[in-house]
């Protein structure tokens, strides 16, 4: 966890808020799917601390992971220039 702070003070505040708004959107799509953080885990390969540290909006997360629990439930994402 130590690294995700010194990663944090490094990105932008407004790439912060976006990981941030991924890890809630995934949690909330996991927990209204009526799935723990353990059957994402298994579902996406990773083990559970991954789950919680998407969850929480911790950058330094392989940004696959992220992308790939969005995905697990629905969840798509589309860049903007």
């Amino acid at each position: 966890m130590a690294q995700g702070k010194r990663i944090s003070a490094e990105i932008p505040g407004i790439a912060l808020e976006t990981i941030q708004a991924m890890g809630a959107t995934a949690r909330l799509a996991r927990t209204a799917a009526g799935e723990g953080q353990a059957t994402a885990a298994a579902r996406l390969g990773v083990h559970v601390q991954t789950i919680a540290r998407i969850e929480s909006g911790e950058p330094g997360v392989a940004i696959g992971h992220v992308l790939g629990l969005l995905a697990l439930y629905g969840i798509t994402v589309k860049l903007q220039g």
